[in-house]
């Protein structure tokens, strides 16, 4: 009987440890089972819930007037106008909206016809005397663009102006970015003259045009001006970064001189070093780096 109280208890105590055993062992695996989420496998995978799909850059592309433009059919301020009344399609779709940007694989029409950026040109011309700086002219006069008919299969067009009696350094070129830096005022792009005068320029009247000069109610800014070394006295060299139309004629006459010759010799910081009066040649490739590096 004893003995079997006594295998009893032991069977009972043991039943009674087995337990208290098992207890701490599942409470451990339990304590392991919460610490998974911080593993790395668990990590990485919320990493990935979190990362945002990638979207489509909004602020890429072309401005469409531009693309337009750069394509030679029209100004971009005239694209504006075909853009507005319908005449421009993107991927099929008729576009009338004035920001719209063009992606590199869109396909453009313009009234029908499929359009592509050209490439750029940059053409100098030693302009001679008796053409007009315009595109073409209704009374039949010759004009620049005769000069350089075959320096181009792009549209180019003329930086600025000279009128019909001054000679010099003209540019061309289908860069509308380029061409609005070089005529806008702010930049103060420097044109350098050569005038030849009716008589000598007096001393006093040198001295005038280094103050302050007022043409026709509005300040002129003449950076220098001084006579031609080795010239007679009529010959004047002077420098201006205005574009304002016949302003250096307007000069001198505003002084009572008349101006028999004129010739732009300097044009941001271009030259007319071997280009004959009446021929072209294209930018090098250091000139168009120092025009587009201009402030």
């Amino acid at each position: 009987m004893d003995s079997n109280k006594n295998s009893s208890g032991r069977r009972q105590e043991g039943k009674k440890g087995t337990p208290q055993k098992d207890t701490k062992k599942s409470t451990f695996q339990r304590d392991a089972k919460k610490s998974t989420p911080l593993s790395r496998k668990s990590v990485k995978k919320d990493f990935k819930k979190i990362s945002p799909a990638p979207k489509a850059d909004e602020s890429t592309g072309v401005r469409l007037n531009k693309y337009i433009a750069n394509s030679g059919v029209c100004s971009r301020r005239e694209a504006d106008t075909y853009i507005e009344h319908g005449s421009v399609e993107v991927n099929g779709k008729l576009i009338t909206e004035m920001g719209y940007k063009v992606q590199s694989d869109d396909i453009v029409r313009f009234d029908g016809t499929s359009i592509t950026p050209e490439q750029k040109r940059y053409i100098l011309l030693n302009k001679p005397k008796n053409y007009i700086t315009t595109m073409d002219d209704d009374r039949g006069r010759k004009t620049v663009m005769e000069l350089i008919s075959n320096a181009s299969k792009e549209r180019i067009y003329p930086v600025g102006r000279l009128d019909r009696n001054t000679t010099g350094l003209l540019l061309f070129t289908n860069d509308g970015d380029l061409a609005k830096k070089l005529t806008h005022p702010k930049h103060n792009v420097r044109k350098l003259y050569h005038a030849s005068l009716d008589k000598k320029l007096e001393l006093k009247d040198l001295e005038k045009l280094r103050g302050e000069v007022v043409i026709e109610g509005r300040k002129v800014f003449i950076d220098a001006v001084s006579y031609v070394d080795g010239q007679p006295k009529s010959e004047i060299g002077i420098e201006i970064h205005s574009g304002r139309n016949r302003i250096v004629r307007k000069i001198f006459e505003h002084l009572g001189y008349k101006v028999n010759k004129l010739d732009r010799v300097i044009f941001a910081e271009l030259t007319k070093r071997n280009l004959p009066r009446g021929r072209w040649r294209e930018l090098t490739n250091l000139e168009l780096n120092n025009l587009q590096m201009m402030k």
